[in-house]
């Protein structure tokens, strides 16, 4: 009997690249392993939608025991690998038993990066199923909010806590909100709008540590001394690729399993997709992108190379984030830009930000405009720019400079 391929993790990435693997034509054995006790589910919905009590965990399952067993994909809940042995091709797992596998996929995601003191009750990050109950719970009787971390999931949280009549006070250790992820422009865009809806934002402002009383958060201490009370806190301050197995098994990693175009990591037989991941840039540097479409698109690459195809990840990279009547849709990057260009109007919350090097279009980031965020993507996925002229004349539609064979498509 021809052994199985086996992927850790039963995210997103995981899920992906089972079904990727059934498309490109594997019909032999194949084991899906979560560490989770439930199905498949959808993260995005976790800090937005269902914590506002708009979604409920049927409408987060990806794929039920139906979906999966008409694709003949074994779904293991609750199993956790302690070991990879690459020279056996087997893992071991921490209640004793091995599986040996003919190709393995790591799809381990990421963890929320944690603060000393968050033991506290109280205390909370946000990134599981089992995270966003414990919160819920918890908010029902909390008044004050402390967000530590002005990135995404942070803001996300403090929009639906304000939604939900909280006082919310947004911490951040950056001098602006979403630094690392958006332009300096959308940047102020934000802290206008969280600003008006009632959230105190307190901006290069680091954590010293929390105050508490009978083991129960009551307040954080800021660095220069001052504190906010809260009997609630979330943290919101990056995560962690989950690359321990792979080190551990003696697979390049470096800020993430380190992979090519097609998900092939140091190790013939051992392939890698999703937030775990890192890719290596031209200038040596690596990139870890934490997206829906990367770990959908890495997926797709991962099963083709095992099917001993090559189907590269090369479309520019998007991303998007809801806070309150506000849809933030990005498309490429707004890093090494040297002028921008709006569309729209930013008061009203409707614009797009078209960002340039020299002449050339690398990113957009559009608020509430999701024809430029559509436009966007298929003139960087076809490596066709618009001039600043025409980004900035609203009558000019993106769609004129569209390839014929791809607006065919």
């Amino acid at each position: 009997m021809s052994l199985p391929i086996v992927i850790v993790g039963a995210g997103q990435a995981g899920l992906q690249a089972a079904e990727a693997l059934r498309a490109e034509g594997w019909q032999g054995d194949l084991i899906l392993l979560g560490d989770a006790p439930c199905a498949p589910y959808h993260r995005p919905p976790l800090s937005k939608a269902y914590l506002l009590g708009e979604s409920t965990v049927e409408q987060l399952t990806m794929r039920g025991p139906e979906a999966l067993e008409r694709k003949a994909i074994t779904l293991r809940k609750s199993s956790r690998v302690m070991r990879i042995d690459p020279a056996e091709k087997t893992l071991h797992f921490s209640h004793g038993s091995s599986l040996p596998y003919h190709r393995l996929v790591l799809a381990t995601g990421a963890r929320a990066r944690q603060l000393s003191g968050a033991d506290l009750h109280g205390v909370f990050q946000l990134r599981t199923l089992e995270d966003c109950t414990r919160i819920g719970e918890a908010m029902a009787t909390a008044q004050n909010i402390a967000v530590i971390g002005g990135g995404f999931i942070g803001l996300e949280f403090a929009a639906v806590a304000r939604k939900k009549g909280k006082s919310v006070t947004v911490i951040e250790a950056a001098n602006r909100l979403m630094a690392r992820a958006v332009s300096a422009e959308v940047s102020e865009i934000y802290a206008r709008l969280h600003t008006e809806r009632g959230v105190v934002l307190r901006l290069g402002s680091g954590v010293a540590g929390f105050t508490s009383t009978n083991g129960r958060v009551s307040g954080v201490t800021l660095s220069d001394g001052h504190n906010v009370s809260a009997d609630l806190v979330l943290m919101g301050v990056g995560i962690l690729p989950n690359q321990e197995l792979a080190e551990a098994a003696g697979i390049s990693c470096a800020s993430g399993v380190i992979i090519d175009s097609g998900g092939r990591t140091s190790d013939p037989f051992i392939f890698a997709c999703g937030d775990c991941t890192a890719t290596r840039l031209e200038n040596g540097d690596f990139r870890r992108l934490e997206s829906v479409q990367n770990a959908i698109e890495q997926a797709k690459s991962c099963a083709a190379s095992i099917m001993n195809k090559d189907r590269p990840f090369t479309a520019a990279p998007w991303f998007w984030s809801d806070q309150y009547d506000v849809k933030l849709q990005m498309v490429g990057t707004s890093q090494g830009h040297d002028h921008t260009v709006i569309r729209g109007d930013t008061n009203a919350y409707k614009c797009s930000i078209f960002y340039f090097a020299g002449e050339r279009l690398i990113g957009i980031d559009s608020l509430n405009r999701p024809q430029d965020h559509m436009g966007g993507r298929r003139l960087l996925d076809q490596g066709v720019s618009l001039t600043p002229q025409q980004a900035a004349d609203e009558s000019f539609a993106l769609n004129r400079l569209f390839q014929p064979e791809a607006a065919a498509t």
